[in-house]
């Protein structure tokens, strides 16, 4: 069954980096899919595959750590240049990470 063509009629809510956000509208929106288009061809993908639609390993952790921490260090050779200083609450924001 094609869950993703039905009605939506429920939501959630979901928080996100608005850097990220604003990429993947790009991304998704060269495909002429919006946001939530994309998130509900991921569900209805992941109900096909009857988990995640795409494998999930330490290589793939690998890849994700690797990308991550070659941005951080553009980032900080980038502030190296241009120092700014931020409250820790706005490292959490700007980060997209919420405070336990």
């Amino acid at each position: 069954m094609d869950l993703v063509s039905l009605p939506k009629t429920d939501s959630f809510r979901i928080r996100v980096n608005p850097e990220v956000r604003r990429q993947l509208e790009a991304i998704y929106g060269r495909n002429g899919l919006t946001l939530t288009d994309a998130v509900n061809v991921f569900f209805q993908q992941s109900l096909n595959a009857g988990g995640f639609p795409f494998s999930v390993t330490d290589d793939n952790t690998q890849l994700v750590k690797a990308k991550a921490l070659a941005r951080l260090m553009k980032e900080l050779e980038a502030g190296e240049k241009d120092p700014k200083t931020y409250t820790e609450e706005e490292v959490y924001r700007r980060l997209g990470v919420e405070r336990e």
